[in-house]
């Protein structure tokens, strides 16, 4: 199976709304459909800040990507969030999502990017190896902090 990147754009939204519904409620949040559908929608309609990646064949995606880009003084410049990273259950433990961390990881660094960020269960070992794997590191000393406004 391919991990090929699709740029999602306006004709995506369904389809990346309809895996976002799956992913959401694998990981028990509670998201209306109508505020899922608007940020879909928005990310889709090609807003400067984020972009979202359909993974594996555009029709039948074997999951998505959603990146949020920023600036930080400690990374030296752009950095990016990973907001949203899913695999269809079934396909999981196939290298897919490796695959498509290591080509946006390519991309990004080509574009100037220095760090990527992402969230991870505290307790989800499995996926925390995965991601160390990929490079990534658990930063003990920071703890992610959220308000909504």
């Amino acid at each position: 199976m391919s991990a090929a990147l699709h740029l999602a754009g306006p004709d995506d939204a369904e389809r990346l709304n309809n895996l976002a519904a799956a992913f959401h409620a694998e990981m028990g949040m509670d998201l209306s459909d109508d505020h899922r559908a608007k940020a879909v929608a928005e990310v889709c309609s090609g807003i400067p800040h984020a972009v979202a990646y359909l993974i594996g064949p555009r029709n039948a995606p074997l999951g998505y990507i959603i990146l949020s880009m920023g600036f930080s003084l400690e990374s030296g410049g752009l950095d990016c969030m990973i907001d949203e990273f899913f695999i269809r259950a079934k396909l999981r433990g196939r290298g897919i999502g490796s695959e498509a961390l290591i080509a946006v990881a390519k991309m990004l660094s080509a574009n100037g990017v220095k760090s990527i960020y992402l969230e991870v269960v505290a307790n989800d070992e499995a996926t925390q190896r995965l991601y160390a794997k990929l490079g990534f590191k658990l930063r003990a000393h920071n703890h992610l902090m959220a308000r909504a406004l």
